[in-house]
């Protein structure tokens, strides 16, 4: 890692610490206490104290030291540029599956940086393998007490793991848990399924000794490897290995022996701690789960429980809408676009929905020429797949899903801004997760996208964490 150069602020809190200390954006937080501060992490553990002095660079260059007096868990008020100062632990693993590997050249390039950071999975909810932590870093785990952390497990077998992540030297990471349990640590973990390499006993062994590792594993998840062209004829001509996606038998099979797992959590926990994909139960046409064994939804961003949130969402809804009829939406055109996973089941809410409330509603599936057809989720669909598939559509309101922009609600994956989008669709554009959010946007028309509610992404924008605050002095 390269020397830290301390904290770009990149905005201040109105009437925070940081505002009546003068700090300014462009100035850098650069040590708190004499201890050089190398990312985000440091500044939260060693700002939270009762009183902190603080080393400053001003962006004129001069420094100043400031004193702030305030309640431990008061922070400062300001945001940063990026999450670390001192550069970011990059992965050392070869993955055929590695989604980067399928990457069109012209998106945003902080997702060309091929990261394995945990700190960057304790801020942020990146997935990491652990592969490349050092004594040093061991030693910050069990101080600052980074946790939960997210794990890419893949498999438990050492010498399957090693293949699956092109590291003849990657740990045992059963070993690399059990020294979280040890730490008082815990994760939340993840298995990439590749059908004919982790899965069947392979994944029978690794759901049983992630399982056994509970509670420091709290979740375990199942999720599809998904799958660009480019990356599908990467794998195949560097391993031999095809990327098939989820049949109707392999996935109710699958569901199959997750539910086996599931029942033994449930019968000796209380809770259902292995999860798969919502794709699985879409392919295989089955129901998803209820609410309650998603465990709180601890790795909803990870595909996990967004179908079973959809639907209570509307469930909710409905009620509302039956005791107290909407008005002044009968007649409103909208259109409401997703990627094609999701198109049937939204396109059955949405017919529901329209009948509730008047509007004439339609749903419009836009398929990925950015990845390829088969990376088929709304998240990953860029600005250029909206104009294309929906340029010159007749509408009062198209609603885009707001899993497509970044963190900060900005960009599409291929850089293409809000307007850009909006202008090429030639109708006004409003965003939303969910149907309640959708019928929010047509009663309050166009509008700019909030931040996302789950820090997961940020650091994909290459933008800041936001920080609020309050009371302080300043030593001259």
């Amino acid at each position: 890692m390269k020397a830290p150069e301390g904290g770009v602020v990149s905005s201040v809190v109105h009437g925070s610490l940081a505002e009546a200390a003068g700090i300014v954006p462009g100035d850098a937080i650069v040590a708190i206490d004499g201890r050089t501060l190398r990312d985000a992490v440091d500044y939260q553990f060693y700002a939270a104290e009762p009183e902190i002095t603080a080393r400053f660079r001003k962006a004129d260059g001069s420094e100043d030291l400031v004193v702030f007096e305030k309640d431990p868990d008061e922070d400062l008020g300001m945001a940063f540029e990026r999450a670390t100062w001192d550069g970011v632990q990059v992965c050392n693993n070869t993955c055929f599956f590695c989604f980067l590997k399928g990457l069109p050249k012209g998106l945003r390039k902080p997702l060309y940086l091929k990261d394995d950071d945990y700190r960057l999975s304790f801020l942020h909810g990146n997935f990491v393998t652990l592969t490349n932590l050092t004594e040093d870093d061991w030693a910050r785990l069990e101080e600052q007490r980074l946790s939960p952390l997210n794990v890419s497990v893949h498999a438990t077998d050492v010498d399957l793991r090693r293949k699956l992540l092109g590291n003849e030297r990657a740990p045992d990471v059963v070993a690399q848990l059990e020294r979280l349990r040890d730490l008082g640590l815990v994760a939340h973990t993840q298995i990439v399924l590749t059908p004919g390499v982790n899965d069947g006993e392979a994944l029978e062994r690794s759901l049983r000794d992630l399982t056994g590792l509970y509670p420091t594993v709290q979740t375990v998840s199942v999720v599809p490897v998904g799958a660009s062209p480019r990356l599908e004829e990467w794998s195949r001509d560097r391993d031999g290995i095809e990327l098939v996606a989820p049949e109707r038998d392999f996935a109710r099979s699958l569901i199959a022996t997750i539910r086996r797992f599931q029942r033994a959590c449930e019968e000796a926990h209380g809770k259902s701690v292995v999860q798969c994909a919502d794709e699985y139960y879409l392919a295989a046409g089955r129901p998803v789960p209820a609410a309650g064994r998603y465990d709180g939804f601890p790795q909803y961003e990870n595909g996990i429980g967004m179908v079973r949130t959809l639907l209570d969402d509307w469930s909710r809804l409905r009620r509302r809408l039956r005791a107290a009829p909407a008005a002044g939406m009968a007649g409103k055109r909208v259109v409401i676009a997703c990627g094609t996973l999701i198109g049937p089941t939204l396109t059955r809410l949405t017919e529901a929905f329209a009948a509730e409330t008047g509007v004439v509603a339609s749903v419009h599936p836009v398929t990925n020429t950015l990845f390829g057809e088969r990376v088929n989720v709304s998240g990953l669909l860029s600005g250029g797949d909206y104009v294309r598939t929906l340029g010159g559509v007749e509408a009062d309101l198209v609603l885009l899903p707001r899993t497509s922009l970044d963190y900060f609600g900005e960009r599409f994956l291929d850089s293409m801004t809000v307007a850009e989008v909006a202008e090429g669709i030639g109708a006004p554009v409003a965003f939303a997760t969910s149907l309640s959010e959708a019928f929010e946007a047509i009663r309050a028309g166009p509008h700019d996208p909030e931040p996302a509610a789950a820090p997961n992404g940020a650091f994909w924008s290459d933008t800041a964490i936001d920080v609020p605050v309050e009371g302080v002095w300043v030593q001259g």
